[in-house]
């Protein structure tokens, strides 16, 4: 008769289940503490390398428009337009293009369709930003030039918005191409945040003779609100801060514009192609401070929407 192994802890040892969770513990604290340490010190060299712009332009440098290398006169206004401007336009478009691709995918796709499109969908978001930009410049841009932007011109020329040269690259394409690099992001996260609409739910609805479309109003997206809203946060905090396909199509101007037609750039394309060719410890220092407008940007846009979905937990909170 075999005899089970004797596990009582002798004195003098310490067993696994005595250390175990704490050093488990500790590890993981060690790496969330990791990633708040680079986040600190990525902004006190961003800070550092800064200052001499800081102290040449002060506060003038977020509403300056002018930006010179030859008289070293620079300012961040232009490039904060154009980066603010493109991801709104972005969002508008993909939003409503993401939220319904969700609901085909969740709610009214034939199964059979669920799997590919739903990988086609995902496969999007692997492909690398560079090549949605040169498909932005050698398609999109012709498109727009040819077809586009003389139709808007034609019925909407009266506002400033869509008056100007139709060049085919500029804001307006900008926002489309970043519309197109975050709607996989959006769509993917808002799919699975349907499916996880209770079916009791659904299923109480459709008794009570609900439509399709009174379902997807009144329960689907209000139970999944607080998820939407993160996968939108998550597709801007990837528009605000691409850089090459936004260089490619944007135009790179350094001049204000009412325009959507018209070129212009943002804090990223400014960077992708100044930085290297910077020759001077303030022009440098200048586009330092860039980078640090665009750190401060998202990290207190992304700061807010924590809070707001914060907010929206708590109880009473709107839902």
């Amino acid at each position: 008769m075999s005899r089970k192994p004797d596990t009582t802890p002798t004195p003098g040892r310490v067993s696994l289940s005595t250390w175990g969770d704490p050093l488990f513990k500790g590890i993981t604290f060690v790496f969330a503490a990791g990633v708040l340490a680079l986040l600190v010190a990525m902004f006190a060299v961003l800070w550092h390398e800064s200052a001499p712009s800081r102290a040449a332009f002060g506060l003038g440098f977020l509403t300056d428009a002018s930006w010179n290398p030859v008289t070293e006169r620079f300012g961040a206004l232009t490039a904060i337009a154009g980066t603010l401007i493109s991801t709104l336009i972005a969002l508008l478009v993909a939003v409503p293009i993401s939220v319904g691709i969700a609901l085909f995918l969740s709610e009214l796709a034939p199964a059979r369709l669920r799997t590919p499109f739903g990988v086609g969908i995902e496969l999007l978001a692997a492909i690398p930003s560079i090549v949605y930009g040169m498909w932005g410049l050698f398609v999109l841009a012709p498109i727009l030039s040819n077809l586009v932007q003389p139709a808007l011109a034609n019925s909407l020329g009266f506002l400033p918005l869509f008056s100007g040269p139709q060049m085919g690259i500029g804001m307006l394409t900008a926002g489309l191409v970043l519309a197109l690099m975050i709607t996989p992001f959006i769509a993917s996260v808002t799919r699975d945040v349907f499916r996880m609409v209770p079916p009791q739910l659904k299923e109480s609805a459709y008794g009570m003779g609900a439509t399709t479309w009174e379902v997807v109003r009144d329960i689907m997206i209000p139970y999944g609100r607080k998820g939407i809203y993160g996968a939108v946060f998550l597709g801007m905090g990837r528009a605000l801060g691409e850089t090459m396909a936004v260089t490619f199509v944007i135009g790179n101007s350094h001049r204000l514009s009412a325009s959507l037609f018209a070129p212009g750039n943002s804090i990223a394309s400014t960077l992708a192609n100044e930085f290297t060719e910077a020759d001077g410890d303030l022009y440098l220092s200048s586009l330092v401070e860039l980078g640090l407008v665009l750190f401060l940007i998202t990290f207190l846009i992304l700061g807010f929407a924590q809070l707001y979905l914060k907010r929206m937990s708590a109880p009473g909170g709107r839902s």
